[in-house]
């Protein structure tokens, strides 16, 4: 296996650079520091197929049986050469030589691997040992499909323990928007019930994207679906941190690709204070 020292790199984010099978390190100065991606899905496959993602060659399916020893080993690899490594040592900013978080995102559905809740349990046994920040974040992202598996809810509540936090993906809340945009049948009933139930484990946000489909933005109808959606999620009292609002970043490798382009600032602005209006924390990336 390749030293971590030269897989670690400022410019190149895609996840198979490492020649790793399940940690892909993305080193950023914009963040000020380093996130641990953990991919759980080396197979690209995934239960859902959103027109914006970026994971080439995605397939439905679901994740492999994951190697437990190798993931560790891997991970602690990485975290040692954070720490230790001399290529951050001398080729990375000082300020940006910090791990922010472990990430669960990966080339698809992350809890759609039956270990799952082990995986949890040894990213907190293997972060136990080194001396990391004490606000380090474990994050889980999700489109919240699989949620209502035991396993995940346990995981969940391990997460929480950790200072973990989800992002659950909520793109539309009508039928023929989720269809459109995420290819999935789910319906808004069970998606509610998952969002909810995500929400009473462990520190959940909302993360959205918004972008043209043959350069018109969401129409109103949808738009103003997502708002009332959220607005009764708040009277209801359903505890969320906020929402994750954010537009294209990098080119879709699906075939909807041509079709897809970013919406202007003006409209993301303003649907941005729509949302802040409702009474929920919005961070914007767009």
């Amino acid at each position: 296996m390749e030293h971590a020292s030269k897989l670690l790199n400022i410019a190149d984010h895609s996840r198979d650079r490492a020649g790793l099978t399940y940690i892909y390190p993305v080193i950023s100065r914009r963040a000020g520091g380093v996130s641990v991606g953990v991919n759980l899905n080396p197979n690209n496959a995934c239960n859902w197929r959103c027109v914006y993602c970026q994971v080439p060659e995605l397939k439905r399916g679901t994740a492999p049986v994951i190697d437990l020893v190798r993931l560790e080993s891997e991970l602690r690899m990485f975290l040692h050469e954070i720490q230790h490594g001399s290529f951050m040592q001398t080729q990375v900013p000082l300020a940006a030589r910090r791990i922010n978080d472990i990430a669960l995102s990966g080339n698809g559905e992350p809890t759609s691997a039956r270990e799952f809740e082990h995986v949890i349990e040894l990213i907190g046994r293997v972060r136990g040992d080194y001396d990391l920040p004490k606000d380090l974040k474990l994050v889980l992202i999700t489109n919240g499909s699989l949620i209502d598996r035991p396993g995940v809810q346990a995981g969940l509540r391990r997460m929480a323990e950790l200072n973990g936090e989800v992002w659950f993906k909520l793109d539309s809340v009508t039928r023929e928007g989720r269809q459109r945009i995420n290819n999935t049948r789910m319906s808004l009933k069970r998606m509610r019930e998952n969002l909810q139930l995500a929400a009473s484990l462990c520190p959940t946000w909302l993360q959205t994207c918004v972008f043209q489909t043959d350069g018109k933005p969401p129409s109103s109808a949808e738009s103003g679906a997502y708002l009332k959606f959220i607005e009764e999620l708040l009277r209801e009292g359903v505890p969320l941190k906020g929402a994750l609002l954010y537009g294209l970043a990098r080119p879709s490798m699906q075939p909807e690709a041509p079709r897809l382009t970013k919406v202007s600032q003006v409209w993301m602005d303003a649907f941005y204070a729509r949302i802040q209006a409702l009474g929920l924390t919005v961070k914007l990336n767009p």
